[in-house]
Order: structure tokens, then sequence, then C-alpha cells
């Protein structure tokens, strides 16, 4: 093996997969220099303070803690000292068209209650649900997570065929999977819903997602004290505590190759600064047209790993409380298989979307000035296609019908409280991080596409690149890019 600390590291972005990769690493001994064309860290782990308000711009919901855990402990520090949780009671409350209101709950006793709001008894096949959605989180932790299987094949070889077709559910799309246990529509839509952590569409994804579920209920729902955006601070911090170099305002341009192999990275400015492994948390598509120039060919074998879809984002600052509203909110569609069929079939702007609305005061006041708060509203929409492009018209339009439909299901006169706000369409997602497309969450699950993985880790042509984020497995996600970063740590060792 060669020496570690002897071996350079380029980090390229400075999201929760780059800092991931870079703290992991600084932590084994390798010299680590991360690079982030933006002003902070974080990537689509976002902050905007405007009027009074501190608006998180990006992930809202943190589950799997362990997962950041680890790089701290791994580096034999307390997160404790950089960072701090705090467990969100009420998961989601789930509005309805017909004004059925119906609450996930980390207490299970809880739960019980809510589930006896349906009108036909649902809780003895939402419980059978949640014991298969636990069979495939632990299936999928103990294989593909803790080793990083990268394909299909991998998954094959580790699991073998015979496991793999009966504990996976392979035959059955995510929502096939839901209906198998639970009949009621309402509580089918909601259980659904749980793709939205990946931007996919719950009737092309693959059954092994409903362990999303059991990853929400088994380990919690979390919010960052202060803001989403300080768990970003803490791995600044701790990269920086171990010895890690981060430049900020520093765009990669290209990178320089030589007999199959990176060696080093171009900058904006001419600056050239060479490296002996590059990590690139840009997203895997963009960084080859961007940054190695491949040729269409070579593209065209990356085709299956089709951006996620992207979202119309709205920041609000309202004047006054909705207390109807828990910390995170569903307000769904009446017809979410029109709406997801308009988004990953038809790539139009759904007449009706369903909406996830962020309420963060109800957990931490202090974001916004007494009696007012904070409300986010992120309907999905396609991703940007240069053959078939939305106009801005258009964007404003679905956002005159987002705030519409919630003043009808509740939030009374909401465009007349509004005091501040910022709107966010893909192009915008898309200039600030370098997203293929402007998607949100990297690659599609998609069972027919991609079987619901992504790109590998590993470049198939440069043989020290590596890549990090929600375009390679295991995917999507905070605690899945951050996992993502100490995966591609074990295979930079795995090939000195």
């Amino acid at each position: 093996m060669k020496n570690k600390r002897t071996q350079k590291v380029i980090v390229i972005g400075g999201g929760l997969g780059g800092l991931s990769a870079a703290v992991s690493l600084a932590t084994e001994g390798f010299s680590v220099e991360l690079f982030e064309k933006n002003d902070k860290p974080g990537g689509k782990l976002n902050v905007l303070e405007k009027d009074g308000f501190r608006f998180d711009l990006g992930p809202s919901i943190l589950t799997m803690p362990d997962i950041f855990e680890t790089l701290f402990t791994k580096a034999g520090k307390n997160m404790g000292d950089y960072v701090s949780f705090q467990e969100v009671k009420t998961h989601w409350r789930n509005f309805f068209e017909d004004g059925f209101v119906f609450d996930l709950c980390s207490d299970m006793r809880e739960q019980e209650k809510e589930l006896s709001k349906f009108s036909s008894d649902q809780s003895r096949g939402f419980f059978r649900f949640l014991e298969y959605s636990r069979d495939l989180c632990k299936i999928t932790e103990e294989g593909y997570f803790a080793h990083g299987l990268d394909s299909f094949s991998e998954l094959l070889r580790h699991y073998g065929l015979w496991k793999s077709f009966v504990r996976f559910d392979p035959l059955r799309s995510l929502d096939s999977g839901v209906r198998r246990f639970v009949s009621d529509p309402h509580l089918v839509d909601t259980l659904n819903y749980f793709i939205k952590y990946v931007g996919s569409s719950p009737y092309r994804a693959p059954a092994l997602l409903n362990l999303l579920p059991y990853v929400q209920f088994g380990y919690g729902l979390w919010y960052v004290r202060g803001g989403m955006h300080a768990l970003a601070k803490a791995l600044e911090q701790l990269l920086q505590d171990l010895g890690g170099r981060i430049h900020y305002g520093e765009e990669v341009a290209r990178l320089t190759t030589k007999d199959g192999r990176v060696t080093g990275a171009v900058f904006l400015n001419g600056r050239e600064v060479p490296g002996d492994i590059v990590v690139s948390n840009m997203e895997v598509i963009p960084a080859y047209k961007k940054l190695t120039g491949e040729s269409p060919s070579f593209l065209a074998h990356l085709k299956k790993f089709e951006p996620s879809c992207s979202g119309l984002v709205l920041h609000l600052g309202v004047d006054r409380l909705y207390p109807q509203m828990a910390h995170h909110n569903i307000y769904h569609s009446a017809d979410p298989r029109r709406h997801f069929s308009c988004v990953f079939e038809k790539r139009v702007l759904s007449e009706d979307p369903t909406l996830y609305v962020v309420a963060p005061c109800k957990t931490d006041p202090s974001l916004a000035p007494a009696g007012c708060e904070i409300i986010k509203v992120l309907p999905h929409i396609p991703h940007l296609e240069e053959k078939n492009p939305i106009p801005l018209s258009d964007y404003q339009a679905l956002r005159d019908r987002v705030l519409a439909k919630l003043e009808r299901l509740g939030l009374k006169d909401l465009r007349q409280h509004i005091v501040t706000e910022e709107m966010w369409t893909p192009h915008d997602i898309e200039r600030l991080y370098g997203s293929n497309q402007g998607s949100i969450y990297g690659v599609v699950s998609d069972r027919w596409k991609n079987l619901g993985f992504k790109a590998p880790q590993r470049s198939d042509k440069y043989a020290n690149l590596y890549f990090v984020g929600g375009s390679v497995n295991p995917g999507g996600g905070m605690p899945m890019v951050t996992l993502s970063g100490q995966l591609v740590r074990d295979k930079i060792l795995q090939d000195l």
C-alpha cells in the first residue's frame, strides 16, 4: 500500500458527500484539499438570511443520525461538541382534498390513534407493512450500505440469486409493495410519498425503496438545532480540525489527465493544482461533460442514470402563525397518479401537485421574528430539458396554483401575509450546484431504467477518480450522500 500521507486528495465540491469524503480521508491520514465554487459549505444544504428570517434552502429532514456521528467518532471527536440534533415527534401531517388529516408519529401508541381515523381498520396492515419495510432496510444495510455494492451484479455476488429475489421484492414497484398491506387510498398515498426522499415515482421505483419508512420510523426524524445548515458548518470545522484545507470561491474548470489517470484540477482563473486522487462531488454526468470532456459515445452508456426530478422551491416569510401545521406537512394531490405521470412521463408541470411543506418554526421559533414563521413549499416538477423548455411564466403560474391550493386547504389568506419570498426554479438549482439538468436528488430510481441503482463510485475510465453524492450509490438524501463519502474512502483504501 502506498503511503497515505504522501497522497494528496482533491475533493471537488463541498456538499455533504464531498465534506464526508474529505473528513473520512483526512481521518485516515491523507492530505486533503476541498474546493467549493460557492462561498459556504453544504452544497444544496444551504442557508439564506433575509428580512429577519433564516431559510434553510435545501434538505429539511435528517434521518439515520448514526451515519453522521460515525464521522466524528472515527476522527476521535465528540459530535456534541460540534452540532446537536433534536427529534421531531410528529413526523408528517398529511392533508387531503376531502378534508382528511392524518399524522405519522414516532410514538406507536399515538400512531395507533391516528390509524383509528380511517373508516376501515388499517392498523394491522400498517404494522405488517412496517415489518416488511424493516426487513428491506436491514438486508440493505448489511450488504448494499455496509460494503458499498455498486451494481446489480455485485448485489447478486454478495447476496446470491435466491436471497436477492426473495428478500428484495424485485418484481414489484414501490406502489404495488405498499398495496400488499394497506388499501385505504389516503394511507396508500401517504406511504407512497416516502419516495420524496429520492425524487422519483412510486409507480416506477422498485419496491426495495419501501425501506424508506423504516429508515424514518426505526431511526427517527431529526432537526439540526440552529438550522439544518449547522450540520455543514460542523463538518467544515471537523475537517479543518483534522488538518484538511477548504477553498471557497474556487470553481474547477477542467481536470488534467494522462495515461488513464487524473493528474490535477485547473480552475477558472487558470490556476492548476496537482493531485494523486480526485473525488468529485459534482454529479457524474456533468463532471464527465464539463471536467474531462468525454465524447457522446462514452456518455451514452450513462444514459440509464437519468436525473431525478427537480422542484419549484418557495421560501416564504409570513407575518402570522398557522397552528394547524406540523413541522413537516404533505398536502396531497387529489390524483397522485396523474401528478407523478406529469412529472416523470409527460415532463410537464402538474395542475395539482402534491406539496411538501416545511414549517421549521414549529420546532425552532428563532428562525423568524416574533409572531412570524417560515413556510417552505416544494412541489416536484420535471428536470430541465433542452428540447422542451418550460418558460418562466409557467413556473410563476405554478407558484400561484400552489399558494391557492394551500389557502384552500386551510392556510387562510396566505398570500396576503407573505412579507418576504424567494422562488427557485430548476435553472437556479443547476446554476448554483451544477446538478444534472437541475435535478435535486441525483439519479432517478426507476426499475425499468436502472433497477434503482445509481452510477458507480469508481470511475470506469480514470483509475484515481471517484464520485460521491446523490448521482452515485447509495443515492440521494442527507444520510445516503454522507454515507457515500465514507464508502468512497473504503474504495480508495482498497485501491492503494
